[in-house]
Parts: C-alpha cells; sequence; structure tokens
C-alpha cells in the first residue's frame, strides 16, 4: 500500500477518499483562476505531479501533495492512534 494511502486511512479512517483530495484541489485550483500547468508552477512541482492528484490517483509522494496542499493552508500528517 502506498504511503499517502496509507496516512489518509489513519487520518479519515471512515471517510478516506483520494477523491475528496482530488476535488479540494481542483476546486480551490479553479477558485484562484489557474490552470493546471500554471498551478503546477506555483507550486513547484510538475504538471503530471497536478494531474495525478486531480485525478485521484493514489501512487503521489506524501512530500508532493503537502507541497501542493500548501497552497491552500493545509498538509496531511500522520497520526498516531491510541
Amino acid at each position: 500500500m502506498h504511503i499517502i494511502k496509507i496516512f489518509l486511512i489513519l487520518l479519515y479512517p471512515k471517510a478516506y477518499s483520494m477523491d475528496s483530495i482530488a476535488d479540494f484541489i481542483k476546486k480551490k485550483r479553479k477558485q484562484a483562476g489557474l490552470t493546471q500547468e500554471e498551478f503546477a508552477k506555483k507550486a513547484g512541482v510538475a504538471l503530471t505531479v497536478i494531474r495525478k492528484i486531480e485525478q485521484g490517483k493514489d501512487n503521489l509522494s506524501l512530500s508532493k501533495v503537502n507541497q501542493v496542499l500548501k497552497m491552500f493552508g493545509h498538509v496531511l500528517t500522520p497520526t498516531t492512534e491510541k
């Protein structure tokens, strides 16, 4: 299982969905009036990273997803379940 999926399952065990992250990023990017290419450049990631995120792919590195999420003041972090 890929690391992002593991973190998301830990963070949101009942509501895990890469699609919800994809929808959030796509919506925010469009609200900012940016194309995928423009957004990738501003976020400092490759265009393919933005495309994969917006397509709901879960085979991405956590650091790249966080780099994109930071544009909107969010990050994914692991949690410790007790």
